[in-house]
Order: structure tokens, then sequence, then C-alpha cells
């Protein structure tokens, strides 16, 4: 029967799962919302798996052992990466229960400026995702307090959102850290490093025309000095040990970063350092998370203190609601959601590639994608258009990989191309489409409308059209000769 189907029917035929995962997610974010990526869109994703091999089963004779062993590379594909997800959340619990980040907002809270308000407001979101490896938590956290700083100054609630976002995407996208950069690397099987050094080429000139421009607006703008900000780091310091010691601790990580030591080997080791530093620098801090599940000598409430923080969802009560977010993690139990969506998309992915379905999907786009610059441009315009189809950043990066990964292999160019290709679409761009998971969730953070903010995101709007610009220049884009 396979060979009385056109190429026409196979194509709309492949549309079909597409269109139907699509209608759930729609359903999922109308009914769940943001909390859409909790399960809902997990279990969307599962039933568009089951209509795909219903589909190939039923019209292409396929057999289910082929998408057994397909789910089975798939998810062997992205097993280191779940554990790195594993150990950034090791990471989010012992880098703020140690006091690094919150040392480092301090530190960052000492550099606001009226006149630099929007400049400093989007180097410290960036800094600060680069350190945790969460855009959301940085929006959710530093990003709201800069936004009551913000509009005290007579700063536009949007200008002051389209700062934080800029700042704080950037972090998130160059951060070892950050799920999207894992997840990236993964499904296009690059080194998690590799992709990231790639990426400074696109990533780091667009954060600096970035900057360029919030200092512009900063410096034309009449502004008034506010105090809240030394609030929140006088009651930071209260609670925590604030010293330059810390920076160690992320200046070891960059050293091994630096040394191209495995992904997994650095967040290891820096885990291991961070927990070191917490047992020296806030015993309190760490002996209250101890205290909370054991009875004993100090040595056991103190590892029982280190281990809870690594794993579980552990915060420190400094009496101020605007502050606490700021020292709450989530550990390694955090990631689960996150791994759970994973699990689901690749599924999804090896359903539609065992099936033949992703090769007619891609046979629609395959004119365009002839020339270096049709390619990348190709890449990024659907990793931007599935944000606003599938609502959800995960999934524009699984799918919009696995579209064209044949078609970069085919033409010659390296798979960190095609990484970076996806995340500077995919990965930016989903906080400019309203109805998606990631707009929804940073509009409701920051109160500030969708809409409103997008237009001042610079580097989310710039970051997909440096990706094509550099694809023109071909700057370090490298391409093997053609057998």
């Amino acid at each position: 029967m396979q060979g009385t189907i056109t190429d026409t029917k196979r194509t709309l035929i492949a549309l079909i799962p597409l269109g139907v995962l699509m209608a759930l997610l729609a359903l999922d974010i109308a009914i769940f919302g943001a909390d859409s990526i909790l399960g809902a869109s997990q279990v969307s994703l599962l039933v568009a798996s089951g209509v795909c091999i219903a589909l190939s089963v039923w019209l292409y004779g396929s057999r289910w052992k082929d998408f057994e062993r397909a789910i089975a590379g798939n998810v062997g594909d992205v097993a280191p990466a779940i554990l790195i997800l594993f150990l950034i959340g090791a990471i989010s619990g012992t880098w703020t229960m140690s006091g690094v980040v919150p040392t480092f907002i301090c530190y960052g809270i000492k550099l606001i400026h009226p006149k630099v308000f929007l400049l400093t407001s989007c180097v410290l979101c960036a800094v600060v995702s680069l350190m945790t490896g969460s855009s959301w938590t940085t929006i959710a956290t530093v990003g709201v307090a800069l936004i009551g700083i913000g509009h005290a100054e007579g700063f536009s609630d949007a200008v002051t959102a389209g700062a934080i976002i800029s700042g704080a995407y950037f972090g998130d996208k160059i951060s070892p850290l950050s799920d999207t950069t894992v997840m990236a690397s993964s499904v296009n099987r690059v080194g998690l490093f590799d992709h990231i050094h790639y990426m400074y080429l696109t990533t780091v000139p667009s954060m600096l025309v970035t900057l360029v421009i919030f200092t512009v607006m900063g410096l034309t703008h009449t502004a008034v000095p506010d105090v809240r900000m030394a609030a929140y780091s006088e009651v930071l310091s209260e609670h925590f040990h604030i010293t330059p010691w810390l920076l160690l601790v992320p200046a070891f990580t960059v050293w091994l970063i630096l040394r191209r030591k495995p992904a997994i080997v650095v967040l290891f080791l820096s885990v291991l350092v961070a927990s070191a530093a917490a047992l020296v620098f806030q015993p309190d801090v760490v002996r209250a998370i101890g205290e909370g599940v054991t009875e004993g000598s100090a040595a056991r409430i103190g590892f029982a203190g280190v281990v809870r923080m690594i794993f579980d969802t552990v915060g420190v009560d400094t009496g101020s609601p605007e502050v606490n977010p700021l020292v709450t993690s989530r550990g390694m139990v955090g990631m689960l959601n996150t791994v759970f969506l994973i699990l689901c998309a690749m599924c999804f992915g090896a359903c539609m590639k065992s099936s033949g379905m992703i090769a007619d999907l891609a046979r629609i786009l395959r004119p365009l994608t002839r020339s270096r610059s049709g390619l990348v441009g190709a890449t990024v315009a659907t990793g931007t258009v599935l944000n606003g189809i599938v609502s959800d950043q995960y999934l524009s990066i699984i799918l919009t990989s696995d579209i064209y990964r044949k078609s970069f292999e085919d033409e010659g160019y390296e798979a960190r191309l095609l990484s970076r290709s996806v995340e500077d679409s995919a990965t930016v761009t989903s906080p400019l489409v309203p109805w998606s998971s990631c707009g929804m969730t940073q509009a409701t953070i920051l109160s500030v409308s969708t809409l409103s903010y997008a237009p001042f995101c610079f580097f989310n709007i710039i970051s997909p059209l440096m990706s094509i610009l550099m694809a023109v220049i071909g700057w370090k884009i490298v391409r093997r000769p053609m057998e």
C-alpha cells in the first residue's frame, strides 16, 4: 500500500500527528496555562505519538518493533543530558544555599544607578541567569524586584521587562546549567561546551548591540534614585555570609569549562565545591535545612542538610516575601518535570522519524535549504514559527532539530551549526509569543503583557537575525567536501 501513496499524500498524512499535537497543546494551555508543562503537555505528546504509530501501521505497514527500537535509541541518546539536568538541579541548590547566588545579587545591586538602570538590569539578569541556568528563575526573582525599581524611577514597565528578559535569556542560552542548552546540544549530538562556544559567535554580538541600545535609552532618561534594592541586599546579608571568597566556586567552575573537561565532570565537581562552601560559609543555613529531617550530632545534621539541598526543594525564610524566592531552590527533584517532558518528546520524535513522517515534512522545505543562508534561515524561521504552533520551546527545539538534521548532514555542515541555529530561534523567541508557556509565564510574573514588552526584548529579536547574518557571511562555518 505504501507504494500507492504519492509524496503529496504522504506529506498531508505527516501533518496529522502534528495537527493533533497542536490541538491538544492549545487545549492544555487553555485549561492549565503555564502549568501545562507539569504533565498535560507530556500526555499530549504521548497521544500524538500513538496517532503517528497508528497511521504508520495502517497506511505504511510499519512494525511495532521498529518504533520500539527508535524510541529506545532516542531515549538512549539523551541519557547523558538527563544526568546533566539532575546535576544542574543539584547546582541550583548548592549554589543558592552556599551563598554564591546571594553574593552575586548583592554585588550586582550595588551597581544599580538610575542613568545605567536598564544596562545594569540587563547585565545583572544575564549574570544571575548564567550562574543559575534558568531564565524563569531569574525573571521571577531578580526581575520582579527590578520591575518595581524601574517603575519608581520612571521607566516604563514594558521597557524594564525587555531589559530583564533580554539579559535572562542571554545568560540562559550560554549557561552550561540551562536545560534548553543541554537539550539543544544533546538532541543534535554536539558536546555541551562545543555547542556553547560556537554560540558565542552569534550570541555575544547580539548582546553587545542590545547593551548599546539599553545604554542609550538609560542615558537619555531622567530618573531619580531608589533605595529599595539596598533593602533587598540588606536582607540577604542578614541571612547569608556574603564574601568575595564565595566567588571562587563559579571561578573554579569556569576554569574547568575552559580546560574543556566533560560537562558531567564539571557539574559534579562544582556541586562538591559548592557543598563544601556551604559548610564553611553558611553553617547556620545548612543546620536549619538538616534539622528539618534528622536529629543527633552536628555532623549528622550537616550531612543531612547538604544532601537535602542537593536533591530537595529548600529555601531560607528571610521574612521578606520579595526576597524569599531569591533564596529558594528546587534541587534535583525540580528537574523531574523537564526530564518527563524530554522523554515524551523524544518518543514523539522517534515515532515521527521511524514512520518517515519527519522526512515527509522536510520535503516541503527542501527547496529552501540548497544554500547555506537558506538552510540556516529556514531552520531559524521554523524554530520561531513552531514556538507559535506548539507553544513550547522544548518541543520547538526537538522538532526543528529532527526536521533539519538530515539536510545539514546532506549539505555537509557541522551538527553544531544546526544546534546553534535552533537555539538562536526556538529558545530566545519563546517569550515573544503571548500564548506560549514562556510568554504567558513571563507576562504573569512581571505583570506586563507579552505584546507590550516584546518590542523591547532586543536580544531576543536580534539573536535569530544575527544567526542568519552569520550564515550569509559564512564566518566560522565549516563545510566538508561533498562526495
